[in-house]
Order: structure tokens, then C-alpha cells, then sequence
């Protein structure tokens, strides 16, 4: 028997009117923080970053695909990874049907990554995606973009979503390792990608937006953690249900395996 409270329908139409004006402030107040997010400084990039793609080497600029804007998702599959990160790979299954609209806008849409090209290749067909993925494997693009660590940064405490982390106390790898047992939910994601909490975590989630203009490339934004809850679909979706996000740990998986 429900516990919710139950309403007639005038009820419901009443309530409903009351949180239609908190939806309409939320939309304005979003329109506004996107407005700012356009209006952050720009920032030049003239380091040659080299990627690994589809159609060979390529420079930052040449990620831009012949157009003006470029969206790149830091998509968490570490080099030592066996499989991407379920979380990263959730909000991955949402990228296929934006990519032809955002291409016909101005806008590229990838994911860049550490891993091998290979690796990736691999995973994007096991996964029946067909957007664009990079790697960044050969160049300092993930750690300068703040999404990609090592063990003496670990061992220090790196600084993630713009704020520092506390030093990691084990920072050695090994799926060997007992005291990483138990059932966290990061325990769980790096399970999934066949790594170590320690290895797996030395690789981080974000999105970094970026401006092609005269021949030069601007960074203009980044976001990472909970910054990029706006583009898990399943959440919005979720947001939306009667019993909400409903979680009490790690639920999802790599869409093939449930």
C-alpha cells in the first residue's frame, strides 16, 4: 500500500501549478548560467597536443573536423583498462544521436581518451557506437585538461574538479590487491574495467569545450564530477520518474551486460 500522499485531481493540477514555477525559475536561472559559461575568457592553446584517430595523426585543431566548435568528452579508459568506464560508457550511449545534429551546427562531439586507439576501436564496436573517439595516449592533453594522474600524485592528493583530494594511502596497482576488497561502488566501476581502484582512479570524468578561430584553438570551458550530470540521458529521465534516481549504490552497467 502507498505511503505517498493521494490527492484528487484538482489537488494534483494545484501542486502541479505550484512547481510549474519553480521549473520556470530553474530554466531561467540555467539560460543564465549558459549565457556566463559563453562569456568566460578565453584561453589560447598553443602546446601541439598529437592524438591518435580514425584517419591517423591529428593536432588539436584537426579535431575540429572542419568546423568551428568542439565538444570533447574526457572519457575515463586508461591505458591499462580492459574495458571503458561504465559510468563514462552510460553517458557515451547518449552521444550517437546528437553527433549528426551537433556536426550540422558548427559543433564536433568526441571523446578522447589515454588508452591505445586500438582499445578503443575495440570497445566503441563491442558497444555499437560510431561517434568519434581519439587517443591521447602519446601527449599531455588529459593531465593538462585535469582528468588524468600518476601514482605520485596520488600519493601527494591531486586536485580534481577544482579542489584537492586527500593523499590515496595505497597507491600500488594489482587486481591482487586485498585492501581494496568489498563492494563501494567504486570498487565495483573498476572491476568492470578490469583495473584496481588505484589504477582506475588515476583517470577522471569531464567535458572541456574548445574554439577555432584564424587558425587558433581557445579553450573555453571544462566541467567535471557532478558538472556533467546534465548529459547522463538516463538521469534526466530518472529525474522525471516517480520514485526519482531510487539508488543506494551501483546499479548500472555496460549496457551489454545486464
Amino acid at each position: 500500500m502507498t505511503t505517498h500522499a493521494i490527492g484528487t485531481r484538482e489537488e494534483w493540477r494545484e501542486a502541479r501549478l505550484a512547481l510549474l514555477q519553480e521549473e520556470k525559475e530553474l530554466t531561467r536561472r540555467s539560460d543564465a548560467l549558459a549565457q556566463k559559461r559563453q562569456q568566460l575568457p578565453r584561453v589560447r592553446i598553443d602546446k601541439a597536443y598529437r592524438f591518435d584517430t580514425e584517419a591517423g595523426e591529428a593536432t588539436l585543431a584537426d579535431l575540429f573536423q572542419g568546423r568551428s566548435q568542439l565538444l570533447v568528452y574526457h572519457f575515463m579508459f586508461g591505458p591499462d583498462y580492459e574495458a571503458g568506464c561504465p559510468s563514462c560508457s552510460a553517458i557515451a550511449d547518449g552521444f550517437h544521436g546528437s553527433v549528426v545534429h551537433l556536426a550540422n551546427h558548427d559543433v564536433t562531439l568526441m571523446a578522447i581518451s589515454r588508452a591505445p586507439l586500438s582499445k578503443l576501436m575495440a570497445f566503441r564496436k563491442r558497444m555499437g557506437w560510431s561517434f568519434p573517439w581519439a587517443s591521447s595516449g602519446r601527449s599531455d592533453f588529459n593531465q593538462d585538461f585535469g582528468v588524468s594522474f600518476t601514482k605520485e600524485q596520488q600519493s601527494e592528493g591531486i586536485e580534481y574538479n577544482f579542489r584537492r583530494e586527500p593523499p590515496m594511502k595505497n597507491t600500488l596497482a594489482g587486481k591482487t590487491m586485498r585492501t581494496w576488497e568489498g563492494d563501494s561502488p567504486v570498487v565495483q566501476t573498476a572491476a568492470m574495467t578490469g583495473t584496481d581502484v588505484p589504477t582506475f582512479t588515476r583517470e577522471r570524468p569531464g567535458a572541456s569545450t574548445f574554439v577555432l578561430e584564424d587558425g587558433v584553438v581557445y579553450h573555453t570551458y571544462s566541467t567535471y564530477a557532478r558538472g556533467l550530470d546534465g548529459l547522463w540521458g538516463m538521469y534526466q529521465w530518472l529525474d522525471r520518474a516517480p520514485m526519482g534516481r531510487n539508488e543506494t549504490g551501483m546499479w548500472w552497467r555496460h549496457h551489454d551486460k545486464y
